[in-house]
């Protein structure tokens, strides 16, 4: 995966954004603006399960939560509508705040037109580069957030969140899903939803 300048440029500016976040996760004994550790968990994973794609996946890979914390989840009601706007707002602020970046290291209008329309999710399950953008997703969320998520919730819930990511995602997110250097508690817990039906 061949890095040009602008690439690198714009993940610096990306990462420069998401180093502002006041969200602080540990990893591995260090703390992490939690945004930061983010995108670059999903530029590492994206290199893993599909390390030849367009520059504009990687963009859009690397500034998929760009400055997340400034639109809070409490600002919405806490149901399942506001939950659902919440999502279609965040979507549109990322690709804002990434277009605002391109735009700025001169990007032609057409890597920036690719990428916003990758952030806003369109065609998923019908455009290949949107389906591997959501592959990934899945896969850095199942990697290192799934456990800390099921240890919150009741099994039912859990169940539930494991379908609903699994049928977001292609048989080959699917096929390296299983492959994850997880714990067995967590790889139980996926194969349990799977079996008790994703379809």
């Amino acid at each position: 995966m061949p890095e040009s300048q602008k690439l690198s440029m714009a993940f610096q500016l990306f990462d420069e954004a998401n180093s502002k976040d006041p969200n602080i996760e540990m990893y591995n004994g260090e703390k992490f603006p939690k945004e930061l550790l983010y995108a670059t968990r999903m530029t590492d994973t994206l290199k893993e399960f599909a390390p030849e794609v367009s520059e504009g996946l990687q963009l859009a890979a690397r500034s998929q939560h760009i400055c997340r914390w400034q639109i809070p989840r409490s600002d919405y009601e806490m149901n399942r509508t506001g939950y659902l706007k919440w999502r279609q707002d965040l979507k549109k602020f990322h690709a804002q705040k990434t277009t605002e970046i391109l735009k700025q290291l001169g990007y032609e209008s057409e890597i920036i037109d690719q990428v916003e329309f990758l952030l806003l999710k369109k065609q998923l399950k019908k455009n290949e580069e949107t389906q591997t953008l959501e592959d990934v997703v899945c896969l850095v969320f199942l990697r290192y957030y799934f456990e800390p998520f099921a240890n919150k919730h009741s099994d039912e819930k859990v169940v539930e969140i494991l379908q609903k990511t699994w049928r977001k995602m292609s048989l080959k997110g699917q096929s390296a899903a299983t492959k994850l250097p997880i714990s067995d508690q967590s790889m139980g817990l996926i194969k349990k939803a799977i079996a008790n039906g994703t379809e």
